[in-house]
């Protein structure tokens, strides 16, 4: 039976102020885990970590700047061996088409903005941290560290305006395997989540008519996706030793279909 017991190792948690990484920094903190909540919401994040109190603390992190990546996870090797890391940043997105209503282009800072953060700052937090797992002690399994990252159903169906953001998420789906064959040689797993329409204080604002209209396109449960579900998918995938360089929808079984 596989433990999730994480008691005597860190974490970190990338966008862990944010509704889907604040229920991750929650279920590990339960398990066990001593755990830096890496966000720029310092307000948030501070917040959480007053909550929570043992071993969890945040350090102010900007997944695009490896000063401060390494910051947080220098961080969190002082709280123990860091084993686990769950890559769940957000905050910024382009919604525009390729070629706009009046005839114009879509802006090139808008893309490479929204690649940045989603996927240019996933690879960045990756690299990182995988380097520093590979200094640990390998358990009985071999195994020196697992990884999660945040996808999105829109990585496999992205919809009318939103090339930039189903670019970035379909990187993530693509370095998943990949990553995790080049991370194997050490002892690091790494998988990947692609979760649908959840139901984070971000969607919420969308106001109640859009909410019903997303509830209607699952097929079942007739819901959005709870950030306690996504956090015990993420609890799985650190804790579950032969899952590997997989990518698991949570989505209800939706599927996006041009709107």
């Amino acid at each position: 039976m596989t433990s999730t017991d994480l008691s005597g190792t860190a974490a970190i948690v990338i966008g862990g102020a944010g509704g889907l990484g604040e229920a991750v920094v929650r279920r590990l903190h339960e398990h066990g885990a001593a755990v830096v909540i890496a966000d720029l919401d310092g307000d948030r994040a501070r917040e959480l970590a007053d909550e929570l109190l043992d071993s969890v603390v945040h350090i102010r992190t900007d997944v695009t700047d490896s000063d401060s990546v390494s910051a947080a996870i220098e961080a969190a090797s002082r709280l123990g061996p860091l084993r686990s890391a769950v890559l769940a940043q957000g905050g910024w997105g382009v919604a525009e088409r390729i070629v706009q209503r009046d005839g114009s282009p879509a802006s090139l800072e808008g893309f490479t903005r929204t690649l940045d953060l989603y996927l240019t700052g996933t690879y960045n937090v990756l690299r990182l941290v995988s380097a520093h797992m590979a200094t640990n002690d390998p358990d009985g399994d071999g195994e020196r560290g697992a990884i999660v990252q945040t996808a999105s159903i829109a990585g496999f169906e992205g919809q009318i305006g939103q090339s930039a953001y189903a670019a970035a998420k379909a990187g993530v789906i693509g370095l998943t395997l990949s990553g995790a064959r080049d991370l194997a040689t050490f002892g690091i797993r790494l998988n990947t989540i692609a979760p649908g329409t959840m139901q984070t204080a971000m969607m919420e604002s969308v106001g109640e008519p859009a909410l019903e209209r997303f509830r209607a396109n699952v097929p079942f449960p007739k819901r959005l996706g709870r950030t306690s579900e996504f956090a015990d998918l993420a609890l799985g995938m650190l804790t579950n030793h032969y899952l590997n360089g997989e990518v698991v929808r949570l989505d209800g079984a939706q599927r996006f279909t041009p709107r």
